[in-house]
């Protein structure tokens, strides 16, 4: 057998692809995480955290729109 030659190596297992429901649920776990650890910084830190994590996120959108608008 060569080094090139994989004919003969066992196969590895391969992972199970996510199904769409996974992704889904997934998804929405993530964003009701993030919304509550948004209302604890409320809860913590009053009003400035509120408005800080939204400020915060300017730049990200910021940079989210040039990549959509550059195609």
């Amino acid at each position: 057998m060569t080094a090139t030659d994989t004919s003969q190596l066992p196969h590895t297992q391969r992972r199970p692809e996510r199904s769409e429901a996974t992704e889904v649920a997934m998804t929405i776990l993530t964003v009701a995480v993030l919304v509550a650890a948004w209302a604890t910084a409320v809860v913590i830190w009053g009003l400035p955290g509120l408005y800080i994590p939204a400020v915060a996120m300017v730049p990200v959108m910021f940079a989210a729109l040039i990549y959509i608008a550059w195609g």
